[in-house]
């Protein structure tokens, strides 16, 4: 019988994604490995490649559908011998649709009114989780009066196909439990931060503005970083740290590394020291994992990059092992494919560390939020000359940078939080230590 191509969950925390182009149509022939869709999560875009060779027969979602719950089958696949015809009555649910909607509003017509009816509306089960199932086992379970939440789906992921539905009848099929008694109600949600949107809309009424949708991205921030905020304890650290020796340094090593095309950024310096750092403060290189702490033996440290629309942290991991140079070249590789949202889940989860570098638009200093389950992010501001005592008691100047540690006190105390900077303004002011 036809198969069911279901949207796929290309991270460990996907639950739906947007189908942002098909590249093939209907009657197309696929083998495995062939392209056949972009899927858009919230961080990134990434191709859909074909596992069973066959036709496509039908299409079930149109490309640029935002909120495709994954296992939702989005085409029909035809094998050897199969046709059009075998394929019944497929209209395909739509993504499922707000709480405060109606349940009834799940399934739409793939066709015109005219040529498909809806499929009947995604049935529940007694603990009123929804039960999955094929939009033609459902119409034929209508049909026969038949309760799917009697039946076990032999389909991918236990999802009910037709054929655990023929043959069967209201009489033939098992009888449901009786009913549980009726559940205490369920407390209410927490209200969100700040007020709803139609109070501030109200506010505005009468002024002009432009109303700006929230993409896959922009929620996701919102929603990890109010998480953190309000779940994370922050404190905050900060140091001046003087540029002028890694500066130098700098210089001189980019006039060697010209032949081969390599060039050194303060940033990629920055990274380095980090790494190390954490290696010599190992309690600092910890995640907080809910009711434990994880301490990682590699310095797996994460990057802010700024992209339209929101932001990545890519992550350089053994980043302690790795030459300056090759963090420099990994660290463009990075960026340069984050801003085109083409990295893959793992190259952007992960890391026990981040910066966030804003001293390029001028930014003196500033306070990271924590990205969970990291135990730190270091806030990079500008190097800015100013007037500075020596050690000698003489006045001069020199290049200082300002450096904001935001720690979890869950993970990292005040003093291990203070060692771990006081590693990172070392390594940075005595940057040929940092080639040993």
């Amino acid at each position: 019988m036809p198969t069911e191509i279901l949207m796929p969950a290309l991270s460990p925390t996907m639950e739906e994604g947007t189908l942002a182009k098909w590249h093939v149509k209907e009657g197309d022939t696929v083998a495995s490995g062939d392209i056949m869709a972009e899927i858009e999560t919230d961080k990134a875009t990434m191709e859909f490649e074909a596992v069973d060779e066959g036709t496509i027969g039908k299409i079930l979602i149109a490309e640029g559908t935002e909120g495709v719950k994954v296992n939702t089958a989005i085409a029909i696949l035809l094998e050897d011998g199969e046709s059009a015809d075998d394929i019944g009555d497929t209209s395909a649910p739509a993504p499922e649709a707000a709480p405060a909607a109606d349940a009834a509003a799940e399934a739409a017509p793939a066709e015109s009114p005219e040529k498909a009816a809806p499929a009947p509306a995604a049935p529940k089960g007694a603990d009123g989780n929804r039960i999955f199932a094929s939009p033609l086992a459902r119409r034929i379970a209508a049909d026969k009066g038949v309760d799917l939440a009697t039946i076990k789906g032999s389909g991918p992921h236990g999802r009910i196909v037709k054929a655990d539905v023929e043959g069967l009848s209201a009489a033939a099929a098992p009888q449901a439990a009786p009913a549980a008694p009726a559940a205490a109600p369920a407390p209410a949600k927490a209200p969100a931060a700040g007020p709803a949107a139609d109070a501030v809309m109200a506010m505005y009424e009468g002024r002009e503005y432009e109303e700006i949708s929230l993409n896959g991205m922009r929620k996701t921030i919102a929603a990890r970083l109010t998480e953190a905020k309000q779940s994370i304890p922050h404190f905050y650290l900060r140091r001046d740290i003087e540029l002028d020796a890694l500066l130098k340094f700098r210089g001189e090593l980019n006039k060697q590394l010209e032949s081969r095309g390599v060039k050194l950024s303060v940033n990629d310096f920055i990274i380095k020291a980090c790494a190390l750092a954490l290696q010599s403060v190992p309690d600092a290189n910890a995640v907080w994992a809910g009711d434990r702490m994880l301490k990682l033996k590699p310095s797996d440290v994460a990057v802010a990059v700024a992209i339209e629309g929101g932001l990545f942290t890519p992550v350089l991991k053994d980043a302690e092992m790795k030459s300056l140079s090759a963090l420099s070249a990994e660290m463009k590789d990075l960026a340069s494919r984050a801003r085109d949202r083409k990295l893959a889940p793992h190259e952007y989860q992960g890391g026990s560390f981040a910066i966030s570098n804003l001293g390029m638009f001028g930014i003196d200093n500033f306070d990271a939020v924590i990205n969970p389950p990291h135990g730190a992010i270091l806030a990079v501001g500008a190097g800015v000359k100013k007037p500075v005592v020596g050690k000698d008691g003489e006045l001069g100047i020199a290049t200082v940078m300002s450096a904001t540690l935001s720690v979890d006190h869950r993970v990292i105390d005040g003093a291990l939080g203070a060692q771990l900077l006081q590693a990172i303004k070392e390594n940075l002011e005595n940057p040929m230590t940092m080639l040993a």
